[in-house]
């Protein structure tokens, strides 16, 4: 199998609400793949579509090559899920719900959760309801790789561990990958999301804005500043091969965040009547991240704004 996920033209309305909208989807098998979005971007909608939590109202979509409206319960048993807040039985000890949560699963699954769970360093004799947020987590996390899941998906999974255990999760991340398993990964935190993630999809309003390995953004995504003489300036239009992700502008300085940013197309742009300066790095996650969850036009600042409406009046 050589996507784990596919999804296609899917749609999920709710009333006064389009929460997904036509989004296309491809999850290589034996990858980490993050899923980055601001709140209210439709992340948790779409993973629990594909968990079969939420029935689409337009679209398909497999799961392990399964239908999630026809075959949940299956999907359910092979994908590893966290969500941001796990629910967990209160009223149990962390031992006796890997007890209990084992009887779902093949011999194996509890020498699994109790090996994760001593790792972790939280004991099976602690009740649930007494586990602070970070050891609550801990005990999530050992209940869903303990069955060696095909597929992890994981929801905000790091929120409230302490940094030990954050590092070590991730790193156990990239080694699942490794070995040919894969990994969904829903994350605000998006330095972790750099440092082991394969692909990284943005998603925005419902939809994909960028769906890229993180290997090809890291040499394809620039940020551009340009030093002008004059704020008002209006700069050459950039080559057809470049494309401005965002564009802001602070008095005579504009910055750009650019895919496909080039030698040529700099010498072009400080050859320019009235350009000082040009300066470009590449791009980190975060400042890509924020060019795609920002629209272009918001960026354009008040100076420039009065300036087109005085050129075209």
């Amino acid at each position: 199998m050589s996507h784990v996920i596919s999804a296609s033209g899917l749609t999920m309305r709710f009333p006064g609400c389009l929460a997904l909208d036509g989004v296309e989807l491809q999850v290589p098998t034996g990858t980490v793949f993050a899923l980055l979005g601001e709140n209210g971007a439709g992340k948790t909608t779409l993973i629990r579509i594909l968990t079969g939590f939420l029935r689409a109202t337009a679209g398909t979509s497999q799961v392990l090559g399964l239908d999630p409206v026809r075959n949940a319960l299956e999907i359910r048993r092979r994908v590893g899920y966290v969500s941001d807040a796990p629910a967990l039985y209160d009223w149990m000890k962390v031992g006796e719900i890997g007890w209990f949560t084992s009887s779902f699963y093949p011999p194996g699954f509890l020498d699994n959760y109790q090996a994760l769970i001593r790792r972790y360093e939280v004991s099976e004799d602690w009740k649930i309801r007494r586990l602070s947020k970070g050891q609550r987590a801990k005990v999530a996390l050992a209940l869903a790789l303990a069955p060696d899941p095909d597929l992890l998906i994981l929801d905000e999974p790091t929120a409230g561990l302490d940094p030990l255990v954050r590092r070590e999760f991730l790193e156990s991340m990239v080694d699942r990958a490794a070995v040919g398993k894969t990994v969904l990964l829903s994350s605000h935190q998006i330095v972790e999301v750099e440092r082991v993630a394969d692909y990284v999809a943005i998603l925005r309003q419902g939809k994909f804005c960028l769906v890229r390995p993180l290997s090809e953004l890291k040499d394809s995504v620039s940020l551009v500043t340009v030093s002008m003489a004059d704020p008002l300036i209006v700069l050459p239009p950039l080559d057809d091969s470049a494309e401005v992700l965002s564009e802001q502008t602070s008095g005579r300085q504009r910055q750009w965040v650019v895919m496909g940013w080039t030698v040529e197309i700099e010498q072009q742009v400080e050859q320019h009547p009235g350009v000082l300066s040009v300066h470009s790095r590449s791009a980190t996650l975060d400042e890509l991240f924020a060019a795609c969850a920002r629209p272009r036009s918001a960026a354009v600042s008040g100076h420039e704004k009065l300036y087109f409406e005085a050129s075209t009046a």
